[in-house]
């Protein structure tokens, strides 16, 4: 399957500025599968060594962590040479080896020509509280999400419908209305199997909801044992009831999260490690209110104000245990659900194209469900899961921070209207 991680690795591999690359995100995304198939395209040989599977492979690293004492013996322990330039190195779940990612700073430093990619499905928790400092500065960073719309839509061969899509939303012009009710479907369809490739790839070959769910049910279990398994005792508990929760407030008109709602008395004191770890897993991440809009936004974030988004559609729609037909179908009891999964998928489309987003309200009430930096400019976007054309607060918006143009997203066909661009759901990941 075609992952856009894929031209980010090529021209990590051409730069002359070139660091051994650190690959996180949460588990299951397809950071190894990724990685893998660039190795076996782009060099003469692969590297591996998991310190998942192998945890002897650790001793490796007890003594020297030079790199002309490693390639010796890691090519030994992988039964080939290792060739500057010509071999990719891969350390997986390198959060298991602290010694490994420091290592990273003598190879970049001493043996630039190594070619070296770490993933971990943890590394923000292990670097958070590692022992040994991590290579700052002598490493290149990036992070791998869930497959998005548009990748979703190449696995099931519809390239061409991406084509027409992406042309569409530069020109704000209708697509043919039997193409946009077809990608209508494959949204709806994308928010039942998400962007999990193990997941797609299964419901590619085989169009079996079921099937697909079981897959996704297996991939809650793991992210439950990660977080007993790298977790304290004391916070294992508070970790499992604030996941649990996120999925009960994102059904909630008010998608703000509310600390009251985990337990009752519940404070942020007592809760904020429980959260930071799901965000440092990726298995969440928080999306701010900000006071004012200028830039840069971060300087007016309200700390205390957030909502919290679950970082694949087809995992929430497990974790919430609702049917796929109630999904394909978007039928009335699941109204009250509708909302906070449309804004979901319309954050995670946003992070996977690089936007760091927040969310505005005013004193009298109106909200813009997320304010993103596009070229240069502060961009509102509200989103509506129906085709509902009422923007009253975007309207607000508009007459008191007169954007260069607004956003909406909602089951309508592309368009411009008196300066809000008008895109079709399935379509965000073009933003």
């Amino acid at each position: 399957m075609y992952r856009k991680i894929f031209d980010f690795l090529e021209s990590w591999k051409e730069s002359s500025h070139r660091k051994p690359l650190i690959l996180q995100g949460a588990r299951q995304v397809g950071k190894t599968y990724s990685i893998l198939e660039f190795g076996r395209t782009h060099y003469e040989n692969v590297a591996y060594f998991n310190f998942e599977t192998n945890p002897k492979l650790s001793e490796t690293f007890d003594e020297d962590i030079s790199p002309d004492y490693l390639i010796p013996i890691l090519s030994r322990i992988a039964d080939q040479t290792i060739v500057k330039e010509k071999t990719l190195i891969v350390f997986d779940e390198v959060q298991l080896c602290e010694r490994a990612l420091t290592s990273l700073k003598y190879f970049c430093e001493s043996a630039p020509d190594y070619h070296i990619i770490v993933a971990g499905s943890l590394l923000g928790v292990a670097v958070n509280r590692s022992k040994f400092s991590f290579p700052v500065g002598k490493v290149d960073m990036k992070t791998l999400y869930p497959m998005d719309m548009e990748e979703f839509m190449l696995a099931l061969g519809e390239k061409e419908l991406v084509e027409r899509i992406r042309q569409s939303f530069q020109t704000d012009t209708p697509l043919p209305s039997a193409l946009h009710e077809a990608a209508m479907q494959f949204y709806r369809q994308y928010l039942v199997v998400g962007g999990m490739p193990e997941c797609v790839m299964q419901f590619v070959n085989t169009k079996n909801y079921i099937l697909v769910r079981h897959t996704q049910d297996t991939i809650l279990a793991s992210y439950l044992n990660d977080m007993s398994k790298y977790n304290t005792l004391n916070e294992i508990k508070k970790t499992r009831l604030a996941y649990d929760n996120i999925t009960v407030q994102l059904s909630k008109t008010n998608t703000r999260f509310q600390y009251k709602l985990l337990k009752k008395g519940a404070r942020a004191s007592e809760f904020e490690n429980a959260i930071e770890w799901l965000c440092l897993s990726g298995i969440v991440s928080q999306v701010y209110r900000v006071e004012q809009i200028k830039k840069p936004l971060d300087n007016y974030r309200d700390i205390d104000a957030f909502k919290i988004y679950v970082s694949d559609l087809g995992l929430l729609c497990a974790k919430k245990d609702v049917a796929a037909d109630d999904i394909l179908y978007m039928v009335d009891e699941i109204n009250d659900f509708k909302g906070g999964m449309t804004e979901n998928y319309v954050h995670v489309q946003l992070t996977i194209n690089g936007y760091r987003s927040y969310y505005w309200t005013s004193e009298r009430g109106a909200e813009i469900d997320f304010v993103i930096q596009r070229e240069g400019q502060l961009i509102p976007i509200e989103v509506k899961s129906a085709d509902n054309t009422r923007a009253k607060s975007l309207r607000i918006y508009m007459d008191s921070y007169k954007p260069a143009y607004a956003i909406k997203l909602s089951a309508k066909n592309f368009g411009m209207e008196n300066n809000l661009k008008i895109v079709p759901l399935y379509a965000a990941f073009c933003i």
